[in-house]
């Protein structure tokens, strides 16, 4: 290689490792402040709600549904190209299980 291009080779490296270390740092910091369990708290509050809606439609005799008292926040972020990607990766995935289902059995066959 020529020091131009060990030059670039560098430069990329380094951005990639700072990209994986801002993206560490920033991971470590969410957890550590307790993000996750804030977000579990949450839900669980708002799962002791629902329950005590439950209990006094339940006492009052009104008619019960399930789905009134189901809370669903989820978020759908899916779109046309996040589609597109999950399909081509599922399409690779199929290849890759093949070829390597295929070399594992040639491997058993070679070995005995």
């Amino acid at each position: 290689m020529n020091e131009k291009t060990e030059e670039i080779l560098t430069k990329i490296f380094k951005k990639i490792f700072l990209i994986l270390l801002i993206s560490f740092t920033a991971l470590y910091i969410s957890d550590a402040a307790g993000y996750s369990e804030f977000k579990q708290h949450n839900k669980k509050v708002m799962t002791e709600q629902q329950i005590k809606k439950f209990e006094k439609d339940v006492s009052e005799g009104k008619n019960l549904n399930l789905e009134d008292y189901l809370v669903d926040d989820t978020k759908n972020y899916s779109s046309n190209i996040s589609r597109i990607g999950n399909n081509i990766s599922k399409q690779i995935e199929k290849y890759v299980v093949t070829g390597l289902n295929g070399t594992f059995k040639f491997l058993n066959s070679v070995m005995g």
